[in-house]
């Protein structure tokens, strides 16, 4: 994301969430981390933002070792252009990109609906743990990617920025 895009992007993240800015923050302080993993992508309508979604680091904390994976988070839309296929559009050219990684796996959390629909798994089923009791097991997704190998399950262990940020599971 270039700098002149960060005050859209924020907007637009806030807007999406209907949020303080928690997601934005969220955003601007993975983006800071030096160990980024891939770039963040951008959905732009007539020369406007409308679309954002990035990649960052994380592990599956498996018995044999601690494994690097990806998680996708945020996915946003602003609300006046979903529906119209921008959030399936984000979340493949991320699955695309984790793949040219070389990831064994995405995972997000959320709506279990919606990312069913874009062919996000119920992350349980194939042999893993939430990172937080507060993610509902329907909520908590993943892809997994060719570069998986059967021993690769266990707890996704998220990166410390979304700790620091109390970014995980729900909150009342």
């Amino acid at each position: 994301m270039q700098a002149s895009e960060a005050g859209t992007v924020r907007r637009l993240l806030t807007s999406a969430f209907a949020d303080d800015g928690r997601v934005a923050d969220l955003v601007e302080a993975l983006t800071a981390r030096p160990e980024d993993v891939g770039l963040p992508l951008v959905a732009e309508s007539a020369g406007t933002v409308v679309g954002y979604t990035q990649l960052s680091r994380g592990w599956i904390d498996a018995d044999r070792q601690l494994v690097e994976a990806l998680v996708l988070s945020p996915l946003a839309v602003a609300p006046a252009h979903q529906r119209r296929g921008i959030g399936r559009a984000l979340s493949d050219a991320a699955v695309e990109q984790a793949r040219q990684l070389g990831a064994p796996a995405v995972f997000l959390e959320g709506d279990p609906k919606y990312y069913a629909k874009l062919g996000w798994q119920p992350a349980g089923a194939q042999g893993f743990t939430a990172p937080s009791v507060r993610i509902p097991d329907a909520a908590f997704r993943v892809v997994v990617l060719p570069a998986r190998q059967p021993w690769m399950t266990g707890a996704l262990v998220y990166n410390d920025t979304f700790w620091s940020l109390d970014c995980v599971g729900l909150r009342q």
